[in-house]
């Protein structure tokens, strides 16, 4: 009978397959296990090598994501597509220590009353391996940020490595956020009540063969994850990071103006190069933020994404300024009320419709 599911979420890791697998082998022999790997359609062909290594072993199972990207969301596909009673989460880039996996396992079958088991490199004589001071400060610093949020007394919130019972796991998953790298963090702040947990120490092993996804953006995802539990039933995430990025873009506007004047351009024309600049630096920025799960990449893909978005932005001026207009015109004067109306109306169109149209097609 089937104990266990493990589930890798890839993103051009097609040399770590293989020895995951092996890894994977020798850590679980004796138990009934199942690997899954939910590539978001790596270009390396991390899904191939999955599937060449199924063709001969049926324990290896490959989910193959076209048109969407994301740590999290990877993992909630994964871990909801098993039938085994416990599932685990593990990093397809061998820095988790997958020989700790048999005493997550007997942990949550010994136990009925527990939820989830965690692999901390905080607790006991767990450790960060080769980490640089600069990366143990930020993820301390992470830490501590992620206690506004969390209902549990966690050493390592941040751990990619756990394993969790797969009903508990199929009731959040309609609750969950599904941004950014930290499901585990979303996972426990999902739960409606707090989920009973224990915590295994491990060392957290330095990267061997590829690349680490780790970068600034990273960073801002686990930011975009904080604000989305505290405030995202009152303004959906991605229409705030829209927002703030729209208000970037009238400072950019501005700016530009402002340059176009002194150097002696006509006002219309400076209006029409700082209005492209602004939409061309928030088109960019919405690509890598807003829509980082669904970003256009490749020269085709990001000049007809910035065709349709500078349409829509036109278009949403236009409504900007005739809702504008018009209150002012009914409300006699009050023009501050009627401008911000204007923008909200504008801003409303412009995210609903670049949504559709700009990340919505690809």
């Amino acid at each position: 009978m089937l104990e266990l599911a493990v589930v890798i979420p890839t993103f051009n890791e097609a040399a770590n397959v293989p020895l995951l697998v092996a890894r994977l082998d020798a850590a679980l022999t004796g138990r009934v296990w199942e690997a899954i790997f939910v590539d978001d359609d790596s270009p390396d062909g991390t899904a191939n090598a999955a599937r060449a290594i199924a063709r001969s072993d049926s324990r290896v199972r490959v989910i193959q994501r076209i048109g969407r990207r994301g740590l999290s969301s990877a993992c909630i596909e994964g871990m909801c597509a098993t039938a085994a009673p416990l599932v685990a989460v593990i990093d397809g880039d061998l820095q988790h220590d997958e020989a700790l996996l048999p005493r997550m396992l007997a942990a949550l079958q010994g136990d009925a009353t527990l939820d989830v088991v965690i692999g901390s490199r905080f607790t006991g004589d767990g450790g960060t391996g080769k980490w640089d001071r600069d990366r143990v400060a930020k993820s301390a610093f992470a830490t501590r940020l992620s206690r506004f949020v969390l209902k549990a007394d966690l050493t390592d919130p941040m751990s990619g490595f756990f394993m969790i019972r797969t009903d508990r796991m199929r009731a959040l998953a309609p609750n969950l956020a599904a941004i950014g790298f930290k499901i585990l963090l979303d996972i426990m702040t999902g739960s409606p009540k707090p989920l009973r947990f224990m915590e295994l120490p491990y060392t957290f092993r330095t990267r061997e063969i590829g690349e680490s996804k780790l970068d600034h953006v990273v960073a801002m995802e686990f930011l975009i994850a904080l604000y989305d539990r505290m405030f995202g039933r009152y303004v959906p995430v991605r229409f705030a990071l829209f927002s703030v990025i729209g208000a970037i873009g009238v400072a950019a506007h501005m700016a530009v103006l402002a340059i176009m004047l002194v150097l002696g351009t006509a006002f219309l024309g400076g209006q029409i190069v700082a209005a492209f600049a602004a939409m061309t630096m928030n088109f960019f920025l919405n690509n890598a933020l807003t829509y980082r799960d669904r970003r256009l990449r490749g020269f085709r893909a990001l000049l007809d994404g910035w065709v349709s978005f500078c349409v829509v932005c036109s278009v949403g001026l236009v409504a900007n300024i005739g809702v504008a207009g018009f209150l002012h015109d009914v409300q006699s004067g009050t023009w501050a009320a009627s401008a911000l109306v204007g923008v909200l109306v504008g801003a409303v169109w412009n995210y609903a419709l670049s949504s559709r149209f700009t990340w919505g097609r690809y």
